[in-house]
């Protein structure tokens, strides 16, 4: 068993708390039994797990399927597994996997594709992600200048569904907006000055849609390469929703339209 936090492996882990570090090594963070889980649904390859006796006995199966995707597999004291994982309260596991390369989403999309601007918040990037894949969302795709993908607030806050969504971050997200276009796709901007609200713009064909930064929107250089713009009605004296909670709507609308077109 690992005791002591000043071990070389602990501290390598700890490193991986910072995005300077994820991006030098190559590595991520993968904390708790759920994210662990649909890692190895989908066969994601780990590099270490570690996880305290009372958690390796309480889930031995789990145990065993991340020891076959793994390199290194270690038992830790409560102690170390605080100081590696980046949760107040750990529920006992935390592993580290390669980064993800991108998983680039088939083109051209036959339904529906996210585009998100500067996005910040780890919190509601993931809630994103996991909207996404419930929506059916067909793929995501970042600009560069965004949160990191990785953030372990990301994962946690996509439980699970981070494994299961096409994503890929985009260096250049207005030519990716234009080959979309090109390719016969609607392109769709939210923008709170529209004049046509998300529910009156047909969702059922093959459309991307932009999303921006959480407090400065999308950029006037996107907007302009949509073919339409769309609001979300607010009633009086309320500014703006949350970027997760407006892209929950379009994209439940959009599945709305689907199934009824279907």
């Amino acid at each position: 068993m690992l005791t002591s936090t000043q071990n070389p492996l602990v501290k390598q882990i700890r490193k991986l708390h910072s995005a300077k570090e994820r991006r030098e090594q190559k590595l991520f963070l993968l904390e708790g039994t759920h994210l662990l889980e649909e890692a190895c649904a989908v066969n994601y390859p780990l590099v270490t797990v570690c996880c305290t006796q009372q958690w390796q006995e309480s889930n031995q199966q789990l145990w065993a399927d991340a020891c076959n995707l793994c390199d290194r597999a270690e038992v830790v004291s409560p102690e170390v597994m605080k100081a590696i994982a980046t949760t107040v309260n750990p529920d006992g596991v935390v592993a580290t996997a390669p980064r993800r390369t991108s998983q680039l989403p088939k083109f051209p999309l036959t339904g529906i594709g996210l585009a998100l601007e500067t996005l910040q918040d780890p919190g509601n990037l993931g809630t994103i992600i996991r909207t996404a894949a419930s929506a059916g969302v067909e793929g995501l795709w970042l600009s560069g200048d965004s949160v990191d993908l990785d953030n372990p607030k990301v994962l946690r806050a996509s439980a699970g569904q981070w494994f299961r969504l096409p994503m890929a971050v985009s260096s250049d997200l207005k030519a990716l907006v234009k080959e979309c276009r090109d390719a016969g796709m609607q392109v769709v901007a939210t923008t709170p000055q529209a004049q046509v609200t998300y529910w009156d713009v047909e969702l059922s064909r093959p459309t991307l849609i932009l999303l921006g930064n959480e407090g400065a929107g999308l950029s006037p250089d996107l907007v302009a390469l949509a073919d339409v713009e769309v609001q979300i009605p607010l009633s009086p004296g309320v500014e703006s929703l949350n970027v997760a909670i407006a892209t929950a709507l379009i994209l439940y609308e959009a599945k709305r339209q689907r199934l009824t077109v279907g």
